[in-house]
């Protein structure tokens, strides 16, 4: 029996990264996926491709999660391919990394607009729908640099603290109508962003890490496919580190 078998999920930002590792597997375990890319179509018409192969349904859809019009009209669109939303997993998000006295408001603001609001603007969206069914599972990204903070990054640790603060927030609000609404913290993860990164640095975390490796896109996917599914449906409001023993 497959985990997912028959959800319909929105996962957000999953052209390349974490998110398509999520697809990847949400797709493995039945779920159907509908999911958005900001400018990358090439990968995310593959991807469309790949999961449809696993034989669930899978749409790509070009929206930005921080226009709260553009996360309106998509999940009117996904509601009108796909008939229902029982899991939106909110994964966009970007960086613009500098000390404070070097960072510039649009910095900030891109940041907290593409990270942060996108969150509302997305939870809102599928909200009347979840309230309907009497059901769903929200998901949303943050870091481990939302729950320590980190220098240079004042603004993406601002953005995936508030994302905790929204989270606790829909999981009281919601619950009655038993939507539940958790936050995956991941630690360092290896996707083709740390990929350019410095060998030694990259030595280095893994060496600061427990369990002595960083981790991967599935890592991730395999705590979503757990909130998603039925068998976390006593568990809301957590936020749920996946870090390799990082901030223990």
């Amino acid at each position: 029996m497959k985990l997912l078998e028959g959800k319909n999920a929105i996962i957000t930002g999953a052209s390349r990264g974490i998110g398509m590792g999520i697809a990847r597997v949400f797709a493995e375990q039945g779920a159907n996926v509908a999911f958005t890319y900001s400018s990358s179509a090439g990968p995310a018409e593959e991807l469309e491709k790949e999961l449809t192969a696993l034989g669930v349904k899978a749409k790509a859809y070009q929206s930005n999660a921080a226009s709260f019009e553009e996360a309106q009209g998509l999940v009117d669109k996904v509601l009108e391919d796909f008939d229902s939303i029982d899991v939106l997993i909110n994964n966009a998000g970007i960086t613009k990394d500098n000390l404070l006295m070097r960072m510039s408001e649009e910095d900030f603001d891109k940041v907290i607009n593409v990270n942060l609001k996108s969150i509302f603007n997305m939870t809102k969206a599928v909200q009347r729908t979840m309230l309907k069914q009497r059901g769903g599972s929200i998901i949303n990204m943050s870091s481990v640099v939302g729950v320590k903070g980190n220098a240079g990054q004042a603004n993406y640790a601002a953005s995936k603290a508030g994302i905790i603060g929204f989270s606790k927030s829909m999981a009281l609000e919601l619950g009655s109508r038993n939507i539940r609404t958790n936050v995956i913290a991941p630690g360092f993860i290896e996707t083709e962003m740390t990929g350019a990164l410095d060998e030694k640095t990259v030595e280095g975390w893994r060496a600061a890490i427990p369990l002595k490796r960083g981790g991967t896109p599935e890592d991730i996917a395999n705590a979503c496919v757990f909130l998603a599914s039925d068998m976390s449906g006593y568990i809301t409001g957590q936020v749920l580190q996946v870090d390799g023993g990082m901030l223990t």
